[in-house]
Order: structure tokens, then sequence, then C-alpha cells
């Protein structure tokens, strides 16, 4: 008893195996391409979630208020430390960098006289 499948393969002509190859090595490059760019993606991951700039060690730093300044609220946003601060009854917001606590901008608030 011969093999069926054996039966229904015929060999191709020449026209039809250089089209399979230039498919064949289509999808090769294809799939390089598409392996490059996720290492390529999981690389800049980790670089980002694994680089230090010295932000592990913990820093004490005083800011200076004027006197009789109050601290109304902070908040913490995109690397930033965000302080409303009350001073002689106008309101300032002050940005502070979260890495390296120095201060970023000053956003003063007054009324019209």
């Amino acid at each position: 008893m011969s093999d069926p499948q054996a039966d229904d393969e015929k060999p191709l002509d020449p026209a039809a195996a250089r089209i399979v190859s230039r498919v064949r090595w289509m999808m090769a490059i294809s799939a390089l391409t598409t392996l490059f760019a996720v290492v390529a993606v999981l690389g800049v991951v980790s670089y980002r979630l694994f680089r230090s700039d010295g932000s592990a060690s913990a820093a004490d730093v005083t800011a200076m208020l004027p006197k009789g300044a109050r601290i109304v609220s902070t908040a913490v946003a995109d690397d930033r430390i965000a302080v409303t601060v009350e001073v002689n009854g106008a309101i300032e917001i002050r940005t502070f960098d979260l890495r390296s606590l120095r201060q970023t901008g000053r956003l003063r608030f007054v009324t019209e006289p």
C-alpha cells in the first residue's frame, strides 16, 4: 500500500518554486525585523528601569521660606514636587525636581490693585 500523502505531493514548477523561496525570505526578514524591534523596546525599558543617577541615596535639603509664610499644600506629579505657600496673604506655588530637590520654578498669585 502506498502513502496517500506522497501521491499528493508533486514537484513544483520552477516559477512556483521561486515564489515559494521568495516568500520564505520575506518571512525570515519580517521575523528578524520583529525580533530586533522587540529586543530594542525591551532594551530601552530595562535601561529606563535600572539606570541610576544617584537618586537611590537619601538627600537632606532645607528650603527657606519667608518669615510668616506657611505651607498650604503639597503634591507630587511627573518627577516634580509642588508646594503651595501662603506669603503675607498672597499664594505662590513652588516646584522642585523630585530627584535633585532643586527648585525649578515659582508661580505667584496676587490680586490686582
